[in-house]
């Protein structure tokens, strides 16, 4: 069948967090953009909506509670270092409780709120994406 994002454009998502005129970042330790900050998302499961994956995603990735969340926008990635395409929707909160967990530490090296104006690099091209809305 291949795998989404390799052999055919995966359908993925985003979630930009805002807390207090932060952004949350996490550091990915696999590809694609291994050791880039990246905004927490993954890929839509078959018959999952798109909004439910967003939502489902920042809560493992992160442990925290997501409130309402609202749509950005869309993007596409060629990220021809990793060979990979995807088609990602894009959404937005800043409506969440808890701490963030590193959940993930196979998935995640770090995770941390950045001021806007103050962001690690390398920013993945998906956050960098998420920033031109945000702004």
């Amino acid at each position: 069948m291949g795998q989404p994002g390799i052999d055919f454009p995966g359908l993925g998502v985003g979630l930009a967090i805002l807390r207090d005129g932060k952004l949350l970042l996490c550091k990915r330790m696999k590809a694609p953009e291994a050791g880039h900050w990246n905004i927490v998302g993954g890929k839509v499961d078959h018959m999952e909506r798109a909004e439910i994956a967003a939502r489902r995603e920042a809560e493992e990735e992160t442990g925290l509670s997501i409130g309402p969340i609202r749509y950005l926008g869309i993007t596409e990635q060629l990220i021809e270092a990793d060979r990979q395409h995807w088609i990602s929707l894009l959404y937005v909160t800043d409506d969440t409780s808890g701490d963030p967990q590193l959940t993930e530490p196979d998935k995640l090296s770090e995770i941390s709120w950045f001021a806007l104006d103050d962001l690690p690099q390398p920013l993945s091209v998906f956050t960098q994406t998420v920033l031109t809305y945000l702004r």
